[in-house]
């Protein structure tokens, strides 16, 4: 069996210390780097006669598929799964396996933490007193209460959920929610309240997006969406970086639309000094942006390890049904 760890040149470093507990032995281990702007021949050397993909950031296309030879799937090491070309995978008979709720907590955490950091001014006085050396608590507009607010999850999956309750049940927030997809009895388990997304952005003190990415939500928080939100709210996204249109966020906090932001993820999911550089939402006292890092902690890791190689082995003898999910429904039926 051969297994391939499939990295982009930022990370590449990785050596996968963590998955090796859960590789068989005898397996043949391969770690190799697809560079967009590189050249790729030994990448497409090493995934050829692969049979388990095991992939962090590369985007699978149909070139990357058909070079697959004998692969029986690519399992990511995400919850999410937007890069890879899921209909032509099954057509190949790859499964596309990735995790769930490795990570619930973690992100969950992060939300909440960006959004009190935002409502509290904690980072801006931090660097009052450290840098600027000024010890005065009223130099900035008086921190906002948390409690009794209203706090519109977009997207109540179990990250946004987890959000839900412990913003309403530990916060003391009013919780409503936007999602097409979920029933009624789940958003009652977190006592959410569901609305359509214009009543979600009108009536929110702060928008909590948690939704997985589709081609029908890339910049579904643009200007016009951001028009429809009548209280200054906060926008915090822990989900991925293109359903914000960075540029028009920017327009909404010169605005005065949207009162702060706290995002996990810029447009760009591997973005270097350039981009960071010239994005429009760097170097503002009110917008926080982490490396895509709310989901990390020391477990939420080993569980990436562990599910990843578990998915990518189950699948590869045939126990499709024994992964955490199979994406394209490959030995499903």
């Amino acid at each position: 069996m051969k297994l391939v760890f499939t990295e982009n040149p930022l990370t590449i470093c990785n050596q996968h210390l963590d998955e090796r507990k859960y590789i068989p032995e005898g397996t043949e281990v391969v770690i190799t780097k697809f560079d967009p702007e590189g050249d790729n021949t030994q990448f497409f050397k090493d995934i050829e006669d692969a049979d388990i993909i095991v992939n962090g950031y590369v985007y699978f296309d149909k070139e990357k598929i058909d070079a697959l030879k004998k692969c029986k799937v690519i399992s990511f090491q995400s919850t999410g799964y937007n890069e890879v070309d899921l209909d032509y995978a099954a057509e190949k008979g790859i499964a596309v396996a990735s995790i769930l709720d490795y990570c619930t907590q973690e992100t969950a955490e992060n939300a909440i933490a960006m959004m009190m950091n935002l409502q509290r001014r904690t980072l801006i006085y931090n660097r009052s007193v450290q840098v600027d050396k000024v010890w005065d608590p009223y130099i900035y507009a008086n921190p906002q209460r948390i409690e009794g607010q209203t706090m519109s999850v977009i997207g109540l999956g179990r990250i946004g959920r987890h959000v839900a309750r412990i913003a309403g049940k530990g916060l003391g927030m009013k919780i409503l929610a936007y999602d097409p997809f979920i029933p009624k009895e789940l958003a009652d388990e977190v006592d959410a309240t569901l609305v359509d997304f214009d009543t979600a952005l009108a009536e929110a003190d702060v928008v909590s997006i948690h939704m997985n990415l589709t081609d029908d939500n890339v910049h579904m928080f643009n200007k016009e969406a951001f028009k429809k939100m009548k209280k200054r709210p906060y926008v915090i996204n822990e989900g991925r970086g293109p359903m914000i249109s960075e540029v028009d966020l920017a327009w909404a906090l010169d605005e005065g639309l949207v009162r702060g932001a706290g995002i996990d993820m810029l447009e760009s999911e591997a973005p270097d000094a350039e981009y960071i550089t010239n994005c429009p939402l760097i170097n503002r006292d009110n917008v926080i942006i982490n490396p895509h890092s709310g989901y990390l902690s020391d477990k939420s890791m080993d569980l990436i390890a562990e599910i990843s190689i578990t998915n990518g082995i189950a699948c590869y003898e045939g126990r499709y049904k024994e992964c955490w999910v199979v994406r394209n429904g490959v030995g499903l039926d």
